[in-house]
């Protein structure tokens, strides 16, 4: 690989690149800002940095040289139409997602799929070494890329090396299924620091090293045995992501915000109540659960279709996987059914979108929704929770959160439910409906004084501060050597 012109000081090393490749009304093709939560948080540290992000383009066979966007030097890293099947749709989303989910899925263990995430996996240390600066800091993010900090480590072993699981890590006895269970730690423990979302999290990968590679662990730290006989010490800890709550609480602000969300009351037929789902299509979220809540609540006379609405937006995801295909068709005729047994001609039981939406009109919708519904199965963070809250500058409506999600963790005045306690929650709902406007005051004063205060840029910095203590530990360490 040659030499890019390009060296960075901080590299971020993700599987998709922070832009879309989109085409203009003349045929060109451009990028266009991708949104998100990880984007909005890195954009400001990587334009002080002069950094260098490292990513697939999103579409299979494009090869593009590396290019400047907006204040950023990007790395372009090309997967075949055979490398996202077998990298991404087979070992990231088919193997990894379902069994760190607590296997609400089945996973599928296929050996041409962990061949293919190891050379996909290389394929990304390989970009991000030829990148990054003499002693630079590279941050790898997520499930996809497990094995890039021990490749980067072997490859390039001046650099400081941070990797952040986004998602859940599971307990040993499940994630003792994986046939690569030694190789996928070992490629984590290259990295200095290992952030998760959760302090179980993190308990949870302690305790699968000392199973299975016998190292010490100790509070957050893990000595890791090093090739020249002395060890090193990896930070193993939670670091929970946030959202850029200040854009939200600007959106809510807004005249035309406000007057869309009065829109959408008026478009449902004026309800006492409106409830809100807002997910990607996906296994994990416990969709199907919170509708046979509220279907129940129909039937049981508790509620009826003039009082309460359910909002479900479900945006598209991963619909080329069997799961996820199966999982529409079950939400779309469940939806059917209980639409079918209980609308009128002026009212919906379920206003149920699949499709996904920009951020104003979710904002319009959170200030129209009195009641947040996050029934998550297993969720790493569930950052809609905290955009609920953001967005509620009227300090009213009522966060039902389940206790499996990692906001669980920060936001106790939330009503906590057990997704899989259908009874529970159908309680949980109905307290929310009926609750006191002055306790929903209470209750979303604390969410919101947290969200706030931890929002993604202290995530991000709080990351980065524990990457340099890093350096400064790996650097004495040297100088008494």
């Amino acid at each position: 690989m040659t030499e890019p012109e390009h060296l960075a000081e901080l590299v971020v090393v993700a599987n998709r690149l922070p832009v879309d490749r989109i085409v203009d009304g003349e045929g060109e093709p451009g990028w266009r800002r991708s949104p998100g939560g990880l984007v909005t948080a890195l954009e400001p540290v990587m334009r002080r940095a002069d950094g260098a992000w490292v990513g697939w383009p999103g579409q299979p066979d494009i090869d593009v040289d590396p290019f400047e966007f907006e204040g950023t030097f990007l790395v372009p890293v090309v997967l075949s139409s055979d490398e996202v099947e077998k990298y991404y749709e087979g070992m990231s989303n088919d193997t990894f997602w379902p069994l760190y989910h607590d296997v609400i899925a089945e996973p599928r263990y296929r050996r041409v799929w962990w061949d293919s995430y190891v050379k996909v996996n290389r394929r990304f240390a390989e970009a991000t070494a030829a990148v990054a600066a003499h002693g630079g800091t590279v941050w790898v993010q997520d499930y996809q890329l497990q094995l890039v900090p021990q490749m980067l480590r072997d490859a390039r072993p001046d650099l400081t090396i941070g990797y952040f699981h986004h998602i859940p890590f599971p307990a040993y006895g499940l994630y003792s299924q994986l046939p690569w269970r030694r190789q996928v730690l070992e490629g984590l423990l290259g990295a200095d620091v290992i952030g998760f979302q959760r302090v179980a999290d993190a308990g949870n990968f302690a305790r699968a090293v000392r199973r299975q590679l016998r190292y010490e662990t100790k509070a957050s730290g893990i000595t890791v045995p090093t090739p020249d006989g002395t060890n090193r010490r990896a930070l193993a800890r939670a670091f929970p992501i946030s959202i850029d709550a200040s854009s939200y609480i600007e959106l809510a602000r807004r005249d035309d915000v406000r007057a869309r969300a009065q829109e959408i009351r008026e478009s449902l037929g004026n309800p006492r109540k409106i409830l809100l789902g807002v997910d990607r299509l996906d296994y994990t979220k416990g969709i199907r659960h919170r509708m046979k809540a509220f279907g129940e609540l129909l039937q049981d006379g508790k509620i009826s279709v003039e009082d309460v609405t359910l909002v479900q937006v479900a945006s598209p995801s991963r619909e080329r996987v069997g799961a996820y295909m199966q999982l529409r068709d079950e939400i779309e005729l469940t939806v059917g059914r209980i639409n079918g047994d209980f609308d009128t001609m002026d009212h919906t039981a379920i206003r149920y979108l699949h499709q996904a939406y920009p951020r104003e009109e979710m904002v319009a919708l959170f200030l129209a929704a009195d009641v947040m519904l996050v029934t998550a199965l297993r969720d790493g963070m569930n950052l809609v929770a905290k955009e609920y809250v953001a967005s509620r500058i009227d300090n009213r409506g009522v966060l039902v959160l389940s206790e499996f999600a990692g906001a669980a963790d920060e936001l106790p005045s939330a009503v906590r439910i057990n997704p899989h306690d259908i009874d529970g929650m159908k309680d949980a709902i109905m307290r929310a409906i009926d609750m006191p406007a002055a306790e929903q005051g209470r209750r979303m004063r604390a969410l919101r004084r947290k969200v706030i205060e931890a929002d993604v840029a202290r995530w991000s910095q709080s990351f980065l501060d524990a990457l340099e203590d890093a350096r400064r530990l790996r650097g004495r360490q040297g100088a008494r050597a």
